[in-house]
């Protein structure tokens, strides 16, 4: 018996839409991690990309447990001595809603080259209205 690999060539990938409103982010970040990794396939193989396009929409929905929207505080550096920026998770949420979501899956990816291609299928919208009508989605429910 041979183990199968499968080749980037042979892999057929599809568009979800997944709802973020009444979402915990943990939760909803480690279902959106596993589909664009592909682990929900039987052909997953570690080393290519065999993971579908996922679009989330209604981010600014998403829900924090606890006192996490208070307490989490996001890291960011400009790369210059002093350049570091603290913002709480509650003021990124009203700014930007989609990086709360954006950031988490990030985490959950594998770091690298690989990591960042299969992040570049996730599409975060902050609204119910996405621009991939074309695609034909399929609706995700986690």
């Amino acid at each position: 018996m041979k183990t199968f690999m499968a080749k980037k060539e042979e892999v057929k990938r599809e568009w979800y839409v997944v709802d973020a409103k009444g979402k915990v982010l943990g939760r909803l970040a480690s279902e959106i991690a596993k589909i664009l990794r592909g682990k929900h396939k039987p052909i997953f193989t570690p080393h290519v990309d065999t993971g579908d396009f996922v679009v989330v929409i209604n981010a600014k929905d998403v829900v924090l447990t606890g006192e996490k929207e208070n307490q989490k505080i996001y890291f960011f550096h400009s790369g210059y001595p002093g350049g570091h920026r603290l913002i709480p998770a509650k003021e990124l949420k009203a700014k930007k809603p989609e990086m709360l979501i954006y950031l988490a899956v990030k985490g959950m990816l594998p770091k690298g080259p690989l990591g960042r291609k299969m992040l570049k299928k996730l599409k975060v919208y902050p609204g119910p209205d996405h621009p991939h009508q074309a695609q034909r989605p399929k609706e995700l429910n986690i």
